[in-house]
């Protein structure tokens, strides 16, 4: 993976776990926007534990 990639999606996931940890508790537990906002928390950390896999291994 290029560097400039790696830091792009780096980025992308941070951007997703910060802005869903922000709205999540402004959610209402029972709403759809909740499950969005839960599911792209998870979706962000995958990304980043996916890059950082990537990166370690690639050395």
């Amino acid at each position: 993976m290029s560097p400039d990639a790696g830091q792009a999606w780096f980025r992308l996931g941070t951007f997703l776990v910060l802005t869903s940890l922000v709205l999540l508790p402004f959610q209402p537990q029972n709403s759809a926007e909740f499950i969005v906002a839960l599911l792209a928390l998870i979706i962000g950390l995958l990304m980043l534990a996916i890059v950082a896999f990537i990166v370690r291994f690639s050395r």
